[in-house]
């Protein structure tokens, strides 16, 4: 035989040499839990080895990560008190604006993304502002502009969206360009499935629905020319860098969006991936490891360019030691 692929299989350093898909530390992202009180380092029960940490708690983990090789983190914040427009995810001395000027200060080598959303902050769970049952749009886009507008002034260096209303890109990038933020740039969620992969992220933000679902705002998981729709026009409205959510099970609409669009994309490993993949770990059905940076590697694979996971830390380390790069 003339051709043999597996003359390129041979040795570790030519498969590394040969590898199409490759990854460093610089695009990972850890998404971080912040509420309210002092000295709270509470494990999340669905999801075993992740805490909620309070304000004066946060700056070890952010120094661990740091350590580690992780770049870059994203704050969710839990207030204690909530109300029906959200009010504590834009006030100035809201969880998340504290927390990012004690983080800044503290560590500020880190890049601060922030969530842009209402579904923690309102007292129905909703990610906007109610009309009878229905989330309105319109009216919901004023509050996240002013979600944005105060985390930027407390210190993110990004903003994400995460609300799925139509035209919060457009809102965001004129209320920032308004205030002086003009090089505060925006990663949106632009494609986020209705999924059931975020059960666990809704214990650990406290963020489930009093009533109803969120169907009517985010995706149905059966639509991919949808997806390209919803990130085309995102791209109109100004976003810097598109995500698709949840990652593991969407690398189809991951590679549609990366061909259709000509922004950095980034994936979004969610909760219940993480929480499968300690648990089927923990009862050494699987080798975590290796399930780690192979899920990993195949949002990668499938176009992400920056990759938001729980497993942030232990993936900095498996690059170190070879297994995934």
């Amino acid at each position: 035989m003339l051709i043999r692929p597996r003359r390129i299989r041979n040795t570790e350093s030519l498969r590394k040499m040969v590898r199409e898909t490759r990854v460093d530390k610089s695009s990972l992202i850890y998404p971080l839990f912040v509420k309210e009180g002092t000295h709270i380092e509470e494990e999340i029960l669905s999801m075993p080895g992740q805490f909620r940490y309070s304000v004066d708690r946060l700056p070890y983990k952010l120094e661990a990560l740091a350590d580690a090789g992780v770049p870059s983190v994203m704050l969710f914040g839990i207030p204690d008190e909530k109300d029906a427009c959200g009010s504590q995810a834009y006030a100035q001395d809201g969880i998340v604006q504290r927390a990012l000027r004690e983080a800044k200060k503290q560590c500020p080598e880190l890049y601060y993304v922030t969530d842009v959303c209402m579904c923690e902050y309102t007292s129905h769970g909703h990610c906007g502002v109610l009309k009878g049952d229905y989330v309105d749009n319109d009216e919901t886009l004023k509050l996240l502009a002013a979600a944005a507008l105060s985390q930027v002034q407390a210190g993110a260096d990004m903003v994400a969206p995460s609300d799925m209303m139509d035209g919060r890109i457009r809102a965001i990038r004129e209320c920032l360009d308004k205030n002086g933020y003009v090089n505060t740039p925006v990663m949106s969620y632009a494609v986020k499935y209705a999924s059931a992969y975020y059960g666990p992220f809704r214990e650990a933000a406290g963020s489930a629905p009093a009533f109803g679902d969120r169907k009517s705002y985010q995706m149905d998981f059966h639509n991919v020319r949808e997806a390209v729709k919803e990130a085309l026009l995102d791209v109109e409205e100004g976003a810097d860098i598109l995500m698709v959510k949840p990652a593991m099970a969407y690398g189809d609409v991951i590679r549609a969006v990366k061909e259709a669009t000509n922004l950095p994309m980034a994936a979004y490993s969610v909760s219940g991936e993480y929480a499968m993949i300690k648990a089927a770990g923990k009862m050494n059905y699987i080798d975590e490891a290796r399930v780690i940076c192979e899920t990993a590697a195949a949002a990668y694979r499938a176009g992400a360019d920056i990759y938001l996971t729980y497993f942030a830390q232990e993936l900095a380390q498996y690059m170190d030691e070879g297994r995934i790069g």
